[in-house]
């Protein structure tokens, strides 16, 4: 109870660093780190695709990042598939005890459970936008906080295995966040972190997710806030949105107060979401600028 008084308090305290000049976030350039995701193939968990895309992100934070912390491991299944995984987590300003967490899924799932073909079923979807929105966004961060760096310490998170199970409340999916939660010191929780997800939809509108309010209301208000005051009000709508199991929910499980950002309203009807039509002409370069800005000015 203590932890959820002070910490509200420690959030405005750290982010009331005085205005800087900052690097503008690119959002052409976001947009080619989706192509570039996508070009390797569907980044499913044990595939080549994955691992040449897991080298390439890891190459571009050991470009970018101060620091950069790998944890690999292998994920048996409850098929009794071992998926080997691995997450990223670039630093920046890594000393400062005061830290932000930013974080995406880089994986991309292993079906398109909601193709009507059932033979398309069976194929692993592009993953332009769920998976590969998210990560941009945070490559487009890292390329901004390497020439200015933040008021505070900021850690971008890269989660694998978010997508491969088909229930989301049990063990095989959620994987990497899983992962990342149960072996994060408990003195080394970040003031709070906000995932990104399916951020990258050229028709983009981010609802308050319900969980998020739930959990960590007083983020939610900062990062709509800020949207705001960088001109986006009409894009960060305060309106309430579903409440959707995601990576968010093991950080919170695990006492760090995390919220979503995701549209989980992907093409008409949600109908390009898990199927083979999440393709990179979907997204648009305005709307990763607009998530990137928004990204940059929380831990500026």
């Amino acid at each position: 109870m203590k932890r959820r008084v002070i910490l509200p308090v420690l959030l405005t305290l750290a982010c009331a660093a005085g205005p800087h000049a900052t690097t503008p976030f690119d959002g052409a350039t976001a947009l080619r780190y989706v192509q570039e995701q996508v070009a390797f193939g569907p980044r499913v968990p044990g595939t080549e695709a994955h691992r040449r895309a897991g080298d390439w992100m890891l190459d571009h934070l050991r470009g970018t990042a101060d620091s950069v912390e790998v944890q690999a491991w292998v994920h048996v299944t409850q098929a009794g598939d071992s998926l080997p995984l691995r997450n990223f987590i670039g630093r920046f300003r890594p000393a400062v005890a005061e830290r932000v967490l930013l974080l995406a899924h880089w994986d991309t799932r292993p079906r398109a459970d909601n193709e009507a073909n059932l033979g398309a079923q069976r194929q692993p979807i592009p993953g332009a936008n769920d998976g590969g929105s998210g990560v941009a966004v945070l490559l487009g961060v890292a390329d901004v906080l390497a020439k200015t760096p933040p008021a505070l310490g900021v850690d971008l998170l890269f989660v694998d295995g978010e997508d491969w199970g088909t229930d989301f409340s049990g063990p095989d999916a959620l994987i990497g966040s899983r992962y990342y939660a149960a072996h994060l010191p408990r003195d080394r929780h970040p003031l709070f972190a906000v995932l990104f997800d399916m951020v990258g939809d050229a028709d983009l509108r981010i609802l308050e997710e319900a969980f998020s309010v739930q959990g960590a209301p007083e983020v939610v208000t900062r990062v709509w806030g800020v949207a705001r005051d960088l001109g986006y009000g009409t894009v960060f709508v305060q309106s309430g949105g579903s409440a959707l199991t995601d990576d968010h929910i093991p950080l919170l499980e695990a006492g760090v107060r995390a919220i979503d950002v995701i549209d989980f309203d992907y093409g008409p009807g949600n109908s390009y979401w898990h199927t083979l039509q999440d393709t990179p002409d979907k997204l648009s370069a305005k709307s990763l600028k607009i998530i990137g800005d928004v990204a940059v000015k929380l831990v500026m």
